[in-house]
């Protein structure tokens, strides 16, 4: 196989946990009709984004995993027969709790799983009040498709993260997505905050010489108890190829299944001519380890 049939799952969330769920579960379908063998869901996609506030009764909305979600969406991968790409919390013990991507072979059951590594603090994304770092590290997740390369929304903008998946084999990177803007910015300000999520991104397929999928989710998100406020999510989910192309990209403000053929073999091809990985100087890195070189 050497062309790869994807799709990403672009939608907006409400409060109904199995509403969102079932439409979630219908859209795969589509996109497996559609000949995906890889559907990729957005961050945290059983419903709204909770981390807008601090609150302690909404660790209610965890789980764990193995647990109900993985249950229902190992079933639908496997009546799809898609590899699927998930986005959960992760209740792991009393008080302890990850944001974990969760992937499922075509047969429904679980292939691996990645915690997120890099968790935001700011206002309307305070995921330091939920969310334990990961601890599983940067490990491609092998599938019947391919080694993915699974990270997780805030890790996008991290080139180690990128890179250490590539040295460890990842044929894809994948980063299921919740980002949006605060509705007081400018129109200038959207513009250079969502400009600069997509040249990351690109940035680390170019760097890597591998496709690279984002997932993102969309609509108007308020932030209880102040519905004044909250976060309109830009979706624009894309995918981009290894010099960073534009393969597909999803409109900003509607549901989407956004499909991309991916050629596996230009990876090979790409770091022939741009052999970044060759000419890396790994004797000169040390002080990457390092917080701020003083």
């Amino acid at each position: 196989m050497t062309i790869l049939k994807t799709a990403l799952i672009q939608q907006s969330c409400s409060a109904d946990r199995q509403g969102n769920l079932n439409k979630t579960a219908e859209m795969i379908g589509r996109a497996a009709a559609s000949g995906a063998t890889l559907v990729v869901l957005q961050e945290l996609h059983c419903g709204p984004y909770f981390c807008q506030v601090e609150d302690p009764a909404l660790f209610d909305l965890a789980e764990p995993i193995p647990g109900p979600s993985t249950e229902f969406l190992g079933r639908v991968a496997r009546e799809a027969g898609v590899v699927l790409v998930s986005s959960l919390f992760e209740r792991r013990a009393p008080g302890l709790y990850h944001n974990t991507a969760v992937v499922f072979e075509k047969d429904g059951s679980i292939a691996g799983t990645y915690r997120k590594m890099h968790i935001p603090d700011d206002p309307g994304f305070y995921e330091k009040f939920y969310f334990t770092p990961g601890d599983l590290g940067f490990t491609p997740i092998r599938t019947s498709v391919g080694s993915l390369g699974v990270l997780v929304c805030w890790d996008q903008w991290y080139p180690e993260a990128a890179r250490l998946m590539a040295l460890a084999g990842a044929d894809l990177l994948i980063y299921p997505t919740a980002i949006g803007w605060d509705p007081a910015d400018t129109n200038e300000e959207k513009g250079r905050q969502r400009e600069a999520w997509v040249i990351s991104q690109r940035g680390h397929a170019v760097a890597n010489g591998v496709p690279v999928l984002a997932a993102n989710r969309v609509g108007f998100e308020a932030a209880s108890p102040t519905p004044e406020k909250g976060i309109q999510f830009w979706g624009s989910s894309f995918v981009a190829g290894p010099q960073g192309e534009i393969l597909a990209e999803a409109t900003r403000d509607t549901e989407e299944i956004l499909l991309a053929d991916l050629d596996l073999k230009r990876s090979e091809t790409v770091r022939r001519i741009w052999p970044f990985l060759r000419d890396r100087r790994i004797d000169a890195y040390g002080d990457i380890l390092k917080r701020y070189r003083d």
